[in-house]
């Protein structure tokens, strides 16, 4: 939380929390908070020179740490911490609703009473909101009760699972090693014998699964795969897009996994990629309208052109 951008918001909570610990001292307010004792020092100080118009002594906070013990006064005005916006406060409760419907979830009747409460206290506008938003967590019924059983007795799995990017079926053994919900789905993290390393397999592209004698043994040096920026990894086998993007299109280059990338001037880039998925592609590519154009491989950049012809077609039939 060091940064500019998120410097207003931490000084508006440090304020309210000081004034409610007073006699806090420096290195316990600043782990409370994530930061150094320095940065800290450099927040009071800037609180030091905030208070009401008029700009007088009177008018300021008053705010010292000599000795590292901190006293804070005349900061009545900002004594209360921030509420929630509708909008942080619906995804919240959207978030807190997908975690209720993920099956293996075992504390349900917690989260109903913390669900309550949040209810509560976000206020009416926020409650509504969330309750229009149906939250489902995506999850072939087969496929979870046999990786759930998986894991629980360690024991190797057998999919027929479904490679849309190739639109194949391609059979697998998995060493089963962990369950996560990204997004609202459910994805299997293990040891791929076909691909022989850790791979991800979405729940709801497994066709059959089959629980099987055999002890589950990934190597030792295997990890589950890191899902918290994405469930996103290229393989070097996907197949490599070229794409040259606009100053308003660098956006690409920030959000996704670039093998390159390459100034042309003037805020202009050419980006390589790699996706299996060539569905995705053809989205994204639209989304960039003019911002962004397709430079390879030629049956894509096709693919780009056919498809916003069929949607300014359809435009122009509704006019």
């Amino acid at each position: 939380m060091s940064g500019t951008a998120d410097r207003l918001p931490r000084l508006l909570a440090l304020v309210p929390y000081l004034m409610s610990h007073p006699g806090a001292e420096v290195p316990e307010v600043a782990k409370v908070f994530g930061l150094t004792e320095k940065q800290l020092i450099d927040d009071l100080q800037l609180v030091w020179m905030c208070g009401l118009p008029g700009h007088t002594p009177g008018d300021l906070i008053d705010v010292s740490w000599d000795g590292g013990e901190i006293v804070i006064d005349n900061a009545e005005t900002i004594a209360r911490p921030l509420r929630l916006g509708v909008d942080e406060a619906s995804a919240l409760l959207v978030a807190l609703r997908m975690l209720a419907e993920v099956p293996e979830f075992g504390e349900r009747d917690a989260l109903a009473r913390v669900i309550a409460k949040f209810e509560q206290a976000a206020g009416e506008g926020a409650a509504a909101v969330s309750s229009q938003v149906a939250v489902e967590v995506d999850a072939t019924p087969d496929a979870l009760p046999a990786v759930n059983e998986a894991l629980r007795r360690r024991r190797r799995l057998s999919l027929r699972y479904y490679v849309p990017g190739r639109d194949e079926i391609t059979p697998r053994e998995v060493d089963p090693m962990r369950l996560v919900v990204v997004d609202g789905r459910s994805y299997l993290s293990g040891w791929c014998y076909r691909a022989e390393a850790v791979r991800l397999f979405r729940l709801d592209r497994m066709l059959d699964v089959d629980l099987l004698d055999v002890a589950a043994d990934p190597p030792a040096d295997a990890v589950p795969d890191e899902v918290t920026p994405g469930v996103f990894r290229p393989s070097p086998t996907d197949e490599l897009v070229e794409l040259e993007l606009t100053a308003a299109g660098r956006w690409v280059a920030e959000y996704y996994p670039c093998e390159s990338v390459e100034e042309l001037g003037e805020g202009r880039l050419r980006v390589a990629l790699r996706a299996r998925d060539q569905s995705w592609l053809l989205r994204l590519a639209l989304r960039l309208g003019g911002t962004g154009r397709v430079v390879s491989p030629a049956s894509l950049a096709e693919s780009v052109r056919a498809a916003a012809t069929a949607a300014l077609a359809r435009y122009e039939s509704v006019r």
